[in-house]
């Protein structure tokens, strides 16, 4: 029995063996090295250095490898110009880390850096070495024989295309969302982790006590019978182009570009497809509702038991004109998400729900406010969710906290629970944590994510088709346009075929 298979067996518990207490070894709370779950993190970019605490911290982890195919600069793009910096000064509390870098750094040198500086601060001399670093994934998972699982905070396009590999190979698998920006990669990638029963966890994932009260009152009849569902954000915060860029210019050193393409064909380096703005093209993200809509509609789909896709999906985006030869043209984009998009998704009854439409709206779009809310004085805030009865609404922030029953009137005549008390978050990690080490599926897993993640993947055919798109979850097919079949996958370069 490997040392994965060893502590993930509920045989451990019940060994008949003697074995000397850790915490007579350790002290109290100490984890023997052999009972950490080795992790290693794929994607060094400001967002898996952010991340990179809730690992480094947890007891139950060691972080043994990091993996980019940058290995290092400071031309990164992020919402502050030294949050990064500063994160990482806080976790190792070196008021002084990174004093001499010009710009936001990333990399795998400074991921590397990073974990073996953690380390190091609890070893008697001082010093760790134990973090290995990687270009190219592949290598990673054929060289890291101790490995248990990875955590995937590569962009969008690669997150297919790594999960298989891990999970073919038996790793657990963490993910940033999406699972994949193809509803055929998503697909594949759940069915895997059906079938490899590894444990995987979709990060997007979040308890949201708020989300359960708010069912709570559709299930008293506080609005009628629920009708729609609407979210909105005002995401994108990274520029948007609607063509792709013409000139060449040179691959940065150290920018391995032909492993940051992997399954995408052929192009020329440009920096306006990498680093923190890879979000808006189809090619390489799934735009701002895979941004933010996994964060708000995963734990609701969840909560509400809305276990089945859309039966169909229409879709609105801003349109662009330019001018030719003193001539305004319209420009056919076909490679970015517009500045702003509506969606509309028709979803059939579910076990508990009947049929109902969900609307997201991002880019400055959303609804606007409703009768039962201006009467209260109030307007729709930049962000936010409602639910929609016919004889109701509710209002809730993005995420379906501090929901209310509108207009205020209504609140105050229903007799039944109207608030939650939050309580206090875990670590995120701990969540995942527990699912590896009792061998049991996280509440984020993959094998509950297939209905959030053909959602979020049908947004984006709907806008490239134009047109209403009808869906048949089973056979996963467009019904009513044959031509818009090809995007539920992608054409792969050689060598990256799934």
């Amino acid at each position: 029995m490997n040392r994965r298979k060893f502590i993930s067996s509920a045989a451990v518990t019940t060994a008949t063996i003697s074995i000397v207490p850790r915490h007579v070894l350790g002290g109290v709370g100490y984890i023997a090295p052999s009972d950490k779950i080795t992790i290693a993190n794929i994607g060094c970019g400001t967002q898996g250095l952010r991340e990179m605490p809730e690992m480094l911290e947890n007891p139950e982890l060691q972080l043994i490898a990091v993996c980019d195919v940058n290995k290092f600069t400071t031309d990164y793009l992020d919402w502050s110009a030294n949050g990064i910096r500063d994160g990482i000064r806080r976790t190792l509390g070196d008021p002084n880390w990174g004093a001499n870098y010009q710009g936001i750094p990333g990399g795998r040198d400074i991921g590397k850096d990073y974990v073996e500086k953690y380390y190091a601060k609890n070893m008697p001399s001082g010093q760790y070495k134990g973090c290995a670093s990687y270009e190219d994934f592949r290598e990673l998972l054929e060289n890291e024989k101790d490995l248990d699982a990875i955590k995937i905070m590569t962009p969008d396009h690669l997150h297919a295309t790594i999960a298989l590999a891990a999970m073919k190979k038996g790793k657990h698998v963490i993910t940033h969302k999406p699972i994949a920006n193809r509803m055929d990669e998503g697909r594949k990638v759940i069915e895997t982790a059906r079938k490899t029963k590894v444990k995987t966890h979709l990060q997007a994932w979040s308890d949201r006590p708020a989300q359960a009260l708010m069912l709570k009152w559709v299930n008293d009849g506080a609005i009628g019978e629920l009708k729609e569902i609407h979210n909105w954000s005002y995401r994108p915060v990274w520029p948007q182009w609607t063509s792709n860029p013409t000139d060449t210019p040179k691959v940065p050193d150290g920018f391995n570009w032909d492993l940051w393409l992997g399954p995408v064909p052929e192009r020329p380096y440009h920096p306006n497809y990498t680093h923190n703005v890879f979000r808006g093209w189809y090619d390489f993200g799934g735009g701002s509702m895979a941004d933010m809509g996994h964060y708000s509609l995963f734990p609701l789909f969840r909560t509400f038991g809305i276990e089945t896709a859309p039966i169909n999906a229409k879709a609105y985006g801003t349109t662009n004109k330019t001018v030719e030869n003193q001539v305004c043209r319209g420009i056919k984009n076909d490679v970015a998400f517009p500045y702003s998009c509506q969606f509309k998704f028709a979803f059939p009854a579910q076990k508990n729900l009947p049929k109902f439409d969900l609307y997201w709206y991002d880019g400055g779009m959303k609804p606007f406010a409703p009768e039962e809310l201006e009467e209260d004085g109030l307007d729709i805030d930049t962000e936010g969710m409602m639910l929609v009865g016919d004889k109701g609404k509710i209002v809730a922030g993005f995420l379906g906290e501090n929901p209310r029953i509108i207009p205020s009137k209504k609140m105050k005549a229903y007799q039944g629970e109207k608030s939650v008390s939050e309580e206090k978050e875990e670590r995120r990690s701990d969540t995942w944590v527990r699912a590896i080490k009792t061998n049991t599926e996280s509440p984020g897993s993959f094998i509950y994510a297939e209905p959030i993640t053909e959602t979020i993947n049908l947004a984006a055919i709907a806008l490239r088709a134009g047109k209403k798109v009808e869906y048949d979850s089973k056979s996963m097919k467009i019904t009513n346009d044959a031509e818009a079949n090809k995007f539920l996958t992608r054409e792969y370069r050689k060598g990256w075929e799934l």
